[in-house]
């Protein structure tokens, strides 16, 4: 497939591949996506997210954490792509997250783009390495791996 096959990947084929929704759906867009290789997708980060209520009173600001999980599942959508899982009822799972690094805040208001690339691909584990932007400025980055496997029973 050709990165033009992805041209219009809105937050509804997001969630055609992502079992993720409302208030853990971290992906709104993805802008570019180049199988086997990169993807590169947008989080809106808005005042209405409800983890800004407690962190923190008077200086919203996104937890880490979940910038890392919106790299997660960047590379999520990025997987299930490439492997031709589309469908298939199988899920990406965190194994692992190494070199995690907070580079800048992330505040509401924030357009954030999400780039993942493969580090490492097999059938049932890969691994990825990602850096969230605000424009030029790295706001986080980290490597992570992950399993793809059938849903719990």
């Amino acid at each position: 497939m050709s990165e033009a096959d992805f041209s219009n990947y809105d937050v509804r084929r997001v969630m055609s591949v992502l079992p993720h929704r409302y208030p853990m759906l971290l992906v709104d867009r993805v802008e570019q996506l180049v199988p086997d290789e990169r993807i590169s997708a947008i989080k809106a980060v808005t005042i209405n997210e409800g983890f800004f209520q407690g962190h923190f009173p008077g200086r919203p600001i996104m937890p880490g954490v979940l910038i890392v999980e919106a790299l997660a599942q960047a590379a999520g959508v990025l997987a299930m792509e490439s492997l031709g899982l589309i469908g298939s009822g199988k899920l990406v799972y965190f194994m692992s997250i190494d070199n995690a690094k907070f580079r800048a805040p992330v505040e509401p208001g924030c357009l954030l783009h999400l780039n993942v690339e493969f580090v490492q691909k097999r059938p049932r584990v890969c691994k990825f390495a990602g850096r969230a932007m605000m424009g030029d400025q790295v706001a986080a980055e980290a490597e992570f791996m992950a399993m793809i496997a059938d849903p719990p029973a």
